[in-house]
């Protein structure tokens, strides 16, 4: 099984390369954002662990956790966010590595994996490649404004927190421009996947 990272900064398009991915080539497609929330559910491995370190203030009364209410704790105190930090990567590093392991068993030919944190978790040591998707900044924040509602403030802050684009350079095997059309995107796609 082919498994290819994609990474890329807050904005840069990386669901439209993924939904291409799974749409046209039937790609297994695993984003460790939507793994975190479900490793957080009732029941699912980061749950008690969380509860322990953060309280039951945190648990809604349908029994989740509240996870406005728990980003409000972190998102003021970094010792915190590092202990979350802490408790919910491990957890969906392994659900993502017993997921991979279970497409290999069924056949599966492609699999994507997609990380904010691609990098820092160290997430290309499980991938037989890492694409870039590198958009200009002006960009990236027409998008956020537009797409996600953002305000600058918080678009700046999120641009500060991220790798700097020689650094994503360095460290991927590929890079797809995402700033041309949507087809031109594809093209691109379409040739790093004939590429071995």
């Amino acid at each position: 099984m082919r498994i290819i990272g994609v990474t890329g900064g807050v904005g840069a398009g990386k669901s439209a390369v993924l939904d291409y991915l799974e749409g046209h080539y039937g790609a297994l497609r695993i984003e460790a954002d939507q793994v975190g929330h479900e490793v957080m559910k009732p029941g699912a491995i980061a749950y008690e662990p969380v509860l322990a370190a953060f309280g039951h203030d945190i648990v809604s009364p349908d029994g989740k956790i509240d996870r406005r209410a728990l980003g409000n704790i972190v998102f003021t105190d970094e010792e915190k966010r590092l202990l979350l930090n802490s408790i919910i990567h491990p957890a969906v590093k392994d659900e993502i590595l017993r997921r991979l392991r279970e497409a290999e068993q069924r056949g599966e030919k492609l699999a994507v994996v997609e990380a904010a944190l691609f990098l820092e978790e160290h997430y290309d040591a499980f991938c037989d490649e890492t694409w870039y998707i590198y958009t200009e900044e002006e960009n990236r924040r027409q998008r956020l404004r537009g797409s996600r509602g953002y305000s600058d403030a918080r678009i700046d802050a999120l641009l500060r927190s991220q790798r700097t684009h020689e650094e994503f350079l360095t460290r991927c095997d590929r890079v797809i421009d995402n700033n041309g059309s949507v087809e031109e995107t594809q093209r691109q796609v379409e040739a790093a996947l004939r590429r071995t």
